[in-house]
């Protein structure tokens, strides 16, 4: 045995010594070709140590030239590498807290022990202390940068200085300081000590990284991962069947479930479902309905995605509208759905330029993606010429855009013009926009004319011939969450360009051109590119991450938490967390009531619009009434709103009217997190339903509403040489019921030369309103209302500048003494 060692040691010392002379000699490298030749030799000892440090050589240059010469290989490895490092925390978002100072007994003990403290002399020591480099280096190591440091400095120092009665060893250290038996350095500790106070969250850096690392989501779905899921992707273009194909699978499957984007869309499959013979329930944000009369849940269900369960089995899973998995404050719902839904298919549906992507995020997760591409089924053609004048509508014609005032103003020129015409945009309620699409592909209707915004890509199936884009910009909101202006992408301007001539309509053939001339070559430009290929996918922190992170933070403020969240979170490449601005919002408008932070999550995921005033005010009641614990009763939520309300006379009470139906769609998606706090569900549903009435009327005489709220303004607004109302009052102006309510076709009997008889000054009022050129821009829709009245506004303000420069001395008073004699 004792033999066998010493062998094995010489041996060993031998190799050592290879090694040695290996490294020392620099042997001539060896290409990968050599060292492949070798691999399969018989080899001694020696030989073999000289190999292994050519193939560790050889492998070094092989890393550094691939780095430098084929850069595109190494592309997403080395973007996952970049988003896994750890970065430094984003300090501008640490809010320091107020040091807590501990009751001190009777007496100052540090006093006692030594001597009473000069404070002078300890405001030198501190400011020596702040201005030594090695301090501030050493509080950089502990997580001070610059200007914690700072911060804490201050804080440290109004603590040294206002407080009567330090601590027994801060006060000791600082007399030994002054006394010259200590040095300033001592101070560290005691600062440090200070500054966790303040910053709590020094002392739990890395549990705050741990719970923000948002790496391997994949992981956080182990229902999903315990089964092996087969995923088919329907890639094809709008109007290509790609999402009917999957509805069949949805169907013919023993369970399923349909993730879409809009509650139009699950509404849609829901009652496709059920006509089938094929029980589905429907669930929404806002509503829940069980075909099941006792309530038990069906086999089937068709969602939003945002109410998706990734706990339940499925059979079959249909997650539509795939692309919007890049959208920056939604994106994260169907990152969510494509990971964690327990089904043994799933089915994915949209663009083309998400294949590769969602191929590379089922790495992660080990499952095949199948691919099966569709083409369109009607042929759509870009036209060489624009409208150019809204003379030239036709029936089937859709002109879209952006904006509700361009909405507005087309919509009273192409009536001015004795064509009906549909109107559809965003802040509809679902029934109202379902009724004007009824009215347009009717064909018995006389409504042949569309004017809407983008709102109509997703969601309505419509007959249209051509679509006509009123505008190529759009606003927009980028990442860090400002307003924009930018041109549509391609995958836009397809979305919605795909509406026209959609197959099993009456149209089989579909057209699209822009409104003005000069727009023609960018939109044509536009389609013809290649959609942008997906590149990332979206991401959101859960209720548990945040309660974890609160528990570590526990004075922050929810918006502050998501906040130093986002700034330690870590994501791999493929990744990036949603916008969250719109949670902020909310997050700081109810930070001051109280309420737990649980409750305080769920009310800031609320889905409302936050440039409607009043609904923005019942988010706020609604806070303050359950932090209180009294329920949200019918009774409450009328007199709220003021119900019941009257049918619109102008616009703005149409707007009012939408911000009701909001406020009532929050209450309703409350009452589904909180049950015994908003408890009449079914009759504030009752009263959406008929509020939904209302608006449709409304919708429906939109001309009429704008003539309205038009004949308003002017008679609020100054008339020239009429000094303006600054004090922000209006002439009130009595707009009567009958105008508003007379039937639509009395237009005609006007333009063969019927005119309504007006008596007295009423008559000479409207007279001299027909004549003026403004009431002609704004009745002929050059002009909104309310840019009238701020260029009105603007003129009056003109005139009164040059009145007051007029009333000003034309020269200067000649100095004493320095007048000319005659």
């Amino acid at each position: 045995m004792a033999e066998r060692g010493a062998e094995s040691l010489a041996v060993a010392a031998s190799a050592s010594a290879t090694r040695a002379a290996a490294a020392a000699a620099e042997p001539q490298e060896l290409s990968l070709e050599q060292i492949l030749r070798l691999y399969n030799q018989p080899l001694n000892e020696e030989q073999a140590w000289a190999v292994c440090y050519q193939c560790c050589r050889a492998l070094r240059r092989c890393r550094s030239r691939s780095r430098s010469l084929v850069p595109s290989l190494t592309l997403s490895t080395t973007h996952r590498a970049v988003g896994s490092t750890v970065r430094p925390p984003d300090t501008s978002l640490f809010v320091p807290l107020t040091a807590r100072v501990r009751p001190a007994p009777e007496g100052n003990v540090g006093a006692e022990l030594s001597q009473s403290l000069n404070k002078n002399d300890a405001l030198k020591i501190l400011n020596k202390f702040y201005k030594r480099k090695e301090m501030q280096r050493l509080g950089n190591e502990s997580g001070l940068d610059a200007r914690l440091f700072h911060q804490a400095f201050i804080s440290f120092r109004k603590y040294v200085m206002e407080v009567d009665s330090l601590s027994v060893d801060l006060h000791i250290i600082l007399n030994d300081i002054c006394c010259g038996a200590g040095h300033v350095d001592d101070l560290f500790p005691y600062f440090m000590r200070h500054a966790k106070q303040i910053f709590p969250m020094l002392d739990c850096m890395e549990d705050l990284r741990k719970i923000s690392d948002l790496r391997l989501p994949a992981n956080w779905y182990p229902e999903a991962r315990a089964i092996q899921r087969k995923i088919i992707f329907h890639a094809g273009p709008t109007n290509s069947g790609k999402t009917h194909r999957a509805i069949q699978s949805f169907l013919a499957a023993k369970s399923g479930v349909y993730c879409g984007p809009l509650k139009l869309l699950a509404h849609e499959i829901y009652q496709k479902s059920n006509d089938a013979g094929v029980p589905c329930d429907l669930v929404t944000g806002e509503e829940r309905t069980f075909v099941a009369p006792d309530g038990t849940q069906s086999t089937h269900v068709a969602c939003t995605i945002e109410m998706s369960s990734v706990t339940t089995p499925y059979e079959i899973a249909v997650i539509d509208e795939i692309q919007m998995i890049r959208d920056p404050s939604r994106g994260w719902a169907w990152t969510r759905a494509l990971l964690g839904l327990c089904a043994e298919e799933i089915h994915i549906c949209g663009e083309a330029a998400a294949i590769n992507f969602v191929t590379e995020l089922m790495y992660d997760t080990g499952e095949e993606v199948e691919v099966e591409m569709y083409e369109r089924l009607t042929p759509l053609t870009v036209l060489d010429s624009a409208l150019e004048s809204l003379d030239n509508l036709r029936p089937g014609d859709c002109i879209v855009c952006f904006s509700k005032n361009d909405i507005y103003s087309l919509s009273r020129q192409i009536e001015a013009r004795g064509l009906e015409c549909a109107v559809i945009y965003g802040s509809l309620p679902p029934g109202t926009k379902l009724a004007q699409a009824k009215k347009f592909n009717d064909p018995d209707d006389p409504c042949k004319i569309m004017v809407a915004t983008d709102a109509i890509g997703m969601g309505l199936n419509l007959s249209i011939k051509r679509i006509i884009f009123n505008s190529l910009m759009k606003p927009s909101v980028n990442e860090k969450g400002e307003k924009e202006m930018d041109r549509i992408t391609t995958s836009q301007a397809l979305q919605i360009s795909g509406r026209a001539g959609r197959f099993s309509t009456v149209f089989t053939e579909g057209e699209v051109t822009t409104m003005n001339r000069a727009d023609l070559p960018v939109l044509q430009e536009i389609l013809s590119q290649p959609v942008d290929p997906i590149e990332v996918a979206g991401l959101h922190p859960t209720a548990d991450q945040i309660e974890m992170f609160a528990y570590q933070l526990p004075e922050a403020t929810l918006s502050n938490l998501l906040d130093i969240f986002v700034s330690l979170s870590q994501v791999d490449g493929l990744y990036f967390v949603c916008n969250i601005d719109d949670f902020k919002f909310l997050a700081d408008m109810i930070q001051h009531i109280p309420l737990n932070l649980r409750a305080r999550y769920v009310f800031c995921t609320a889905p409302i619009n936050k440039k409607q005033p009043f609904v923005c005010t019942s988010f706020l009641k609604f806070a303050r009434q359950f932090s209180r614990n009294e329920p949200l009763t019918f009774d409450w939520l009328c007199r709220h709103v003021n119900w019941p309300l009257m049918a619109p006379q102008n616009i703005k009470d149409l707007v009012h009217l939408e911000a009701v139906h909001d406020v009532l769609d929050l209450y309703l998606w409350l009452s589904y997190r909180f049950m015994d706090m908003f408890p009449d569900v079914s009759l504030v549903r009752d009263i959406q339903t008929e509020l939904d009435s209302t608006i449709q009327v409304g919708v429906k005489n939109i001309t009429r509403l704008i003539r309205a709220s038009d004949a308003a303004v002017l008679a609020a607004a100054p008339r020239p040489g009429e000094p303006p109302n600054h004090a922000g009052g209006r002439r009130k102006t009595k707009i009567h019921a009958e105008s508003i309510a007379t039937p639509r076709r009395l237009r005609g009997s006007k333009a063969l030369g019927y005119k309504p008889v007006a008596s007295g000054a009423d008559a000479d009022e409207a007279e001299a309103a027909a004549a003026s050129l403004s009431a002609r821009l704004v009745h002929e829709g050059h002009l909104t209302a309310e840019l009238l009245q701020q260029l009105q506004e603007e003129w009056s303000a003109c005139q009164a500048h040059r009145r007051d420069t007029a009333a000003q001395p034309s020269s200067k008073p000649t100095p004493k003494g320095s007048r000319k004699k005659k």
